[in-house]
């Protein structure tokens, strides 16, 4: 990796660790006073729902984020129409989540999703109008600023959330929070951002970032129905009060994994697309971001799991203490999402989005057979089946990554096991630590200590490069 080319790395992960964490840790704090004010119920409300939002944005966005961060000559043209797209997708999906709102509420049985539905579906708008500001500061490597517009966005909209539900607004509370930080980030970003549409709608701009976009759109697409595909199943089949401790779980597990995951894939897909022509390099410094990867989120998954149920008692009471074995289970499922991604990452800085589809597809054929079998027998079994699909996914994402750099199934789980078998190790200790002592405060404030200190020692004693290169990233940020 070139001197400048790392400077920017180095730079770009520690500025995105600090939006994504430093964001993620005051929407953590909100969250915990949300949690013990608010009910179960009042979550798996929002989660009934959140589908149909996720589904409305990536019509939005269809790959041409990535498309306008990949492009090399990047025009007027091609910023202007992406926006133009964004805003009539946008406004076309709030309209039709609209009407179709009265519908969904039906469907589940719980009048008041209607009104919900036409609130938090104004979200949508305000990411499609800035969504192209967003991806240019991304393909800048500007994560600094992008850090300041997310993290007052959430302080903004955390504290609307608590305001209105110590007034008692239940379940608008969430609601409200949505909406409020999405406007405010809208404002933010366009108040940073030196660009403006300029030109009109352009064919051929069109043609280039659909071309581009379509396969990650419906890739995209397959992918986050899968992902809450759960929340629908848990919401029609079981209580409110189930969904939203799956859903609590689902959080917390998604808070180390999809966030460190979201920080890597921002910086290296710009990063690497600089260096796809030079196959050699490109393996090694694939390679490196992989181990960096799993050393960092392996042992947060696994030492979360460990101490699972001081933590959720303490921190949101014991009336969410159900959701404790969910949270275990997915941790380790989740743990691997930051190589699953990389992995698909891979096959877009190659430009082969049409292979990434493919084996979204061939994955969701799979994950669906899981989920048919386990649905009938309850939410824990569910939760059993995402491991069982999460290192199937791993295997599968494996392939054409072997194909194209010569960076398999085989060679990624020789690189990464002396991790995954440091990490184990350490979450036992803890685990067996929580089990003696038998104060849940002193169970956090020893067990977390101890597996930092065991999982460095580990780390220093059998010489991981990762530590040297996790130390260095952040004396040079």
């Amino acid at each position: 990796m070139s001197s400048e080319l790392k400077r920017k790395a180095t730079r770009g992960i520690f500025w995105s660790c600090v939006e994504r964490f430093g964001n993620q840790g005051v929407s953590f704090c909100f969250s915990i006073f949300l949690a013990r004010i608010l009910a179960p119920k009042d979550y798996g409300i929002v989660a009934m729902i959140n589908i149909f939002t996720v589904i409305a944005q990536s019509f939005v966005e269809s790959g041409f984020g990535s498309a306008i961060i990949r492009k090399p000559d990047l025009n007027e043209y091609d910023k202007s129409t992406a926006f133009i797209f964004n805003m009539v997708v946008g406004v076309a999906c709030y309209i039709i989540l609209f009407i179709a709102s009265p519908w969904i509420a039906d469907f589940y049985n719980t009048p008041i999703l209607s009104p919900i539905i036409k609130v938090t579906s104004l979200g949508i708008i305000y990411n499609a109008l800035c969504s192209v500001q967003s991806a240019l500061l991304s393909k800048r490597v500007d994560f600094k600023t992008l850090m300041y517009c997310s993290l007052s966005t959430t302080v903004i909209s955390g504290i609307v959330g608590v305001i209105l539900a110590y007034r008692g607004y239940g379940v608008w509370a969430l609601v409200m929070q949505g909406v409020i930080g999405g406007a405010f980030n809208c404002v933010v970003l366009w108040f940073v951002s030196d660009w403006r549409p300029r030109t009109g709608f352009s064919r051929e701009s069109f043609h280039y970032l659909f071309g581009y976009g379509s396969k990650l759109l419906a890739s995209g697409l397959l992918n986050n129905i899968y992902n809450n595909i759960y929340p629908i199943v848990i919401g029609k089949f079981y209580s409110p009060a189930q969904l939203g401790f799956f859903t609590r779980a689902k959080i917390y597990a998604d808070l180390p994994s999809a966030n460190i995951t979201g920080v890597l894939q921002r910086v290296t897909f710009p990063l690497m697309s600089m260096i796809q022509d030079d196959e050699e390099r490109l393996r090694i410094d694939y390679r490196r971001i992989l181990r960096l990867s799993a050393y960092i989120v392996f042992p947060l998954m696994i030492g979360m799991a460990a101490v699972a149920r001081p933590m959720i008692i303490v921190m949101i009471t014991a009336k969410w203490e159900p959701c404790v074995i969910y949270l275990q289970i997915i941790c380790v499922a989740m743990m691997w999402y930051p190589i699953h991604a990389i992995n698909l990452n891979l096959l877009q800085v190659k430009g082969r989005s049409d292979l990434f589809f493919r084996l979204e597809v061939v994955k969701k054929i799979m994950l669906t057979l899981v989920m048919c079998v386990t649905i009938p027998i309850g939410v824990l079994a569910m939760c059993w089946g995402m491991i069982f699909t999460s290192v199937m996914s791993l295997i599968i994402n494996t392939y054409y990554t072997g194909k194209l750099i010569r960076v398999g199934f085989i060679r990624q789980m020789r690189d990464l096991t002396p991790v995954l078998l440091a990490s184990f190790a350490m979450g036992g200790m803890v685990y067996t630590l929580t089990i003696i002592i038998p104060n849940l405060y002193l169970q956090l404030a020893v067990g977390i200590p101890a597996g930092v200190a065991i999982y460095l020692g580990i780390s220093v004693a059998f010489k991981f490069p990762e530590l040297k290169e996790a130390i260095g990233m952040v004396r040079r940020k």
